[in-house]
């Protein structure tokens, strides 16, 4: 019985997929050092102020909770 079609093509699938992969790496425009260094700071100071911001909400609401609850009960 013959190979069906899609039978020799997966058998190809894998060195084809990968040699593409390869050839996509190889068009990518890679950051240097210093672009790496202030991206990194970037995205740290981003996220200490984010986690900053979270915290005042986070304490201004429990203190609000605790208001509401001191007046309700």
């Amino acid at each position: 019985m013959a190979k069906s079609n899609s039978a020799v093509q997966q058998r190809g699938g894998f060195g084809k997929f990968f040699r593409g992969v390869k050839a996509e790496l190889k068009k990518v425009v890679w950051p240097t050092k210093k672009e790496l260094i202030n991206y990194t700071v970037v995205v740290f100071l981003v996220t200490i102020f984010i986690a900053f911001i979270i915290y005042v909400l986070d304490a201004v609401f429990a203190q609000l909770f605790n208001t509401l609850l001191h007046f309700v009960g």
